[in-house]
């Protein structure tokens, strides 16, 4: 019988980066984008189903898309409670939500649990379409992801190109996570 699991998958990163554009593509499986830009007020809940590659289980991704404005700071952090993984993102044509991102990952890592010793997670790289625009390479990037311990990630809301990708690596993620504390419980049990 497959294993349904449920990660609250945290989403953040400074205003106007695309996360919800990111959000409503994977939601849609690419069918729609939005075109217009709506700042979100608070924290906006969905759920994506990921159906993993070599297994029967299923993930179910719990995604907290947060309001970047300072100004709703200490109101969505309480959301962000035991966070099961996240992800940061920032728009390549603006270096500033790239310096941003340390600040919101040290936010999220805040939220989890003590007994919590992994947080798996991404950095996605929004907007790269804006070749023209870019201030923040693929090298900067890649480095900083390594340097946090992330899975580093290039999309493009707008053009619903890769969009899926980190969302999957998420869920596979969280269920070797998974798989291996229920080995570690197993072994304990068995001892």
């Amino acid at each position: 019988m497959p294993l349904v699991l449920r990660a609250k998958t945290v989403v953040v990163g400074d205003p106007a980066v695309g996360k919800s554009a990111l959000i409503k593509s994977l939601q849609t499986d690419g069918t729609q984008f939005l075109k217009s830009y709506s700042m979100t007020l608070g924290v906006d809940i969905s759920m994506k189903t990921i159906n993993l590659k070599d297994s029967e289980d299923i993930v179910e991704l719990y995604v907290y898309d947060s309001a970047g404005k300072e100004l709703y700071s200490d109101f969505v952090q309480n959301f962000w409670e035991h966070p099961g993984v996240v992800a940061v993102v920032f728009d390549v044509t603006d270096r500033q939500s790239f310096q941003s991102c340390t600040k919101w990952l040290e936010r999220v890592k805040a939220r989890k649990a003590a007994v919590e010793l992994v947080l798996p997670g991404v950095l996605i790289a929004n907007k790269v379409d804006l070749t023209q625009r870019r201030e923040v390479t693929e090298e900067e990037g890649r480095s900083f992801a390594k340097s946090k311990e992330l899975e580093y990630f290039e999309c493009s809301a707008k053009e619903q190109d890769n969009i899926q990708e980190p969302f999957k690596y998420l869920a596979e993620s969280f269920h070797s996570l998974y798989q291996s504390k229920a080995n570690q419980i197993q072994t304990l049990v068995l001892s």
